[in-house]
């Protein structure tokens, strides 16, 4: 059965997730998440957007971005993966699909939920249970939000300056920013975001597709 065309739209906000096949372990060790996001870096460059959070967990990745074009957001995640994939089957051998098909690519509504989309991310490792403190995960972008962590990856979130007028005033705010019972309902919908913003963006794709 052929698969659906994907509809990824220039200058949008999305939630982008890749998982291992089957649920594969996609990082065994320190410097398999290293080498990931050194790829990150070094394809961003060629292909920019904005990435405003991320998380990589054992066996998948989340990032919330903003493309610039469409079609480069495509270029450089097919580059990732593949360059990713080298990279396991170098060190580990594997034989097979590595990923789970596509990226997943779910439209994210900017409105004041949007900064705790990007926090509801970062969670992920304390809610799995492999840490009890968010702090504690190397691997993702809470520690530049709650505590200053230069992150060379990170474009900063479009609302949290809204958190304060101190770089402490922020940090200590995100830290203490309770995630709306929204967030958790709609994480898994086709469009994240409030009841408005869902609409406007389920809305702006039936446009899309019907041109």
């Amino acid at each position: 059965m052929p698969r659906s065309p994907r509809l990824l739209l220039s200058l949008s906000y999305y939630h982008v997730m890749t998982r291992g096949n089957n649920l594969n372990r996609i990082f065994r060790c320190d410097n398999d998440y290293l080498k990931y996001k050194e790829l990150i870096s070094e394809y961003k460059k060629i292909h920019p957007f904005d990435l405003f959070h991320y998380c990589f967990m054992p066996n998948h990745t989340h990032f919330l971005i903003r493309t610039k074009d469409a079609s480069d957001f495509s270029t450089f995640m097919k580059k990732l993966n593949l360059s990713y994939f080298y990279h396991y089957k170098k060190h580990y051998g594997w034989t097979g699909h590595f990923w789970q098909d596509r990226f997943k690519s779910q439209p994210v509504g900017k409105d004041e939920y949007f900064i705790q989309c990007g926090k509801y991310i970062e969670l992920n490792p304390a809610r799995a249970g492999i840490v009890k403190d968010p702090d504690n995960y190397k691997y993702c972008s809470y520690s530049y939000y709650a505590d200053g962590k230069e992150d060379n990856l990170i474009t900063e979130d479009i609302f949290y300056d809204q958190l304060g007028k101190t770089p402490s005033e922020r940090q200590e705010n995100y830290k203490r920013m309770i995630i709306d019972e929204i967030i958790e309902k709609t994480y898994k919908k086709k469009s994240w975001g409030s009841k408005e913003q869902r609409y406007n963006e389920i809305r702006k794709i039936r446009y899309h597709l019907n041109k």
